[in-house]
């Protein structure tokens, strides 16, 4: 049935007009409230570490730290750098809990990540977010992490498994930490539930932000202890090694 230009018309007047997060312009799109301007401006993480996604001059290659001690995990999947206007977007829906927000970049990180698939990423198993110790989970009022994994469950159509990873041990945050400090930070703080049922099984593990990767390859080292046979990483932002040329923009 071909569809009248006066009720087309009408009907179109009837969608909800949303407004963009970052500048209050109209978004051309119906269903994420981001314009295309601002959309494109972006931090998109271009040239990259293969493996840890750090910010990189050249395409395709494996930085130096990535080569001289491989980490546990296979491959960091990352849409953003940890750079304006992305670190406060994140800051804004981690520490104010500006919930629009965090939809909106569990929306985008779920493109992405679905964009990696048709270009050959292999699909995970199953989806763990880094955990909260009670604690500082009822401080905070919610998971950040645990919010992005639901949003990328529902996209993806990938089982997010919600406990069989627990943090155990209170600890400083990592924010500020050298790496070596951060490692320290987190010696013997998280578990592998012992009944997790990880054995032979593609999981991918999700956070906000990847800064030095000591989180990471702690509990993938644990993942794979426990029978897990590859650990992705699903983050929003890389953040650029401090001092370099990257770190600029």
């Amino acid at each position: 049935m071909v569809m009248l230009p006066w009720l087309k018309h009408q009907l179109a007047t009837l969608q909800p007009c949303l407004k963009c997060l970052l500048c209050d312009e109209t978004s051309e799109s119906t269903r994420l409230p981001l314009c295309s301007d601002c959309e494109r401006e972006l931090p998109w993480l271009r040239e990259h570490c293969t493996v840890c996604a750090l910010p990189m001059h050249s395409p395709d290659l494996i930085c130096g730290d990535c080569q001289k001690q491989p980490p546990s995990f296979t491959t960091v999947i990352a849409p953003w750098s940890y750079s304006f206007p992305i670190d406060s977007m994140i800051n804004r829906f981690k520490h104010q809990a500006q919930w629009p927000l965090g939809r909106l970049l569990g929306d985008l990180l779920g493109d992405y990540v679905q964009h990696s698939f048709d270009h050959g990423l292999t699909r995970p198993d199953v989806l763990l977010a880094v955990p909260l110790t009670p604690h500082r989970q009822r401080q905070r009022g919610f998971n950040q992490a645990q919010m992005l994994g639901k949003s990328l469950s529902s996209q993806l159509h990938t089982p997010l498994q919600q406990h069989v990873l627990a943090r155990i041990i209170e600890a400083p945050a990592q924010q500020g930490l050298d790496a070596l400090s951060r490692k320290k930070n987190l010696r013997n703080a998280f578990v592998v539930k012992p009944d997790a049922g990880l054995h032979g099984l593609h999981i991918a593990l999700v956070d906000d932000v990847l800064t030095t990767g000591a989180t990471a390859q702690s509990i993938s080292r644990l993942l794979l202890q426990a029978g897990a046979a590859r650990v992705d990483i699903y983050c929003l932002a890389r953040t650029p090694k401090p001092g370099s040329l990257l770190d600029l923009y």
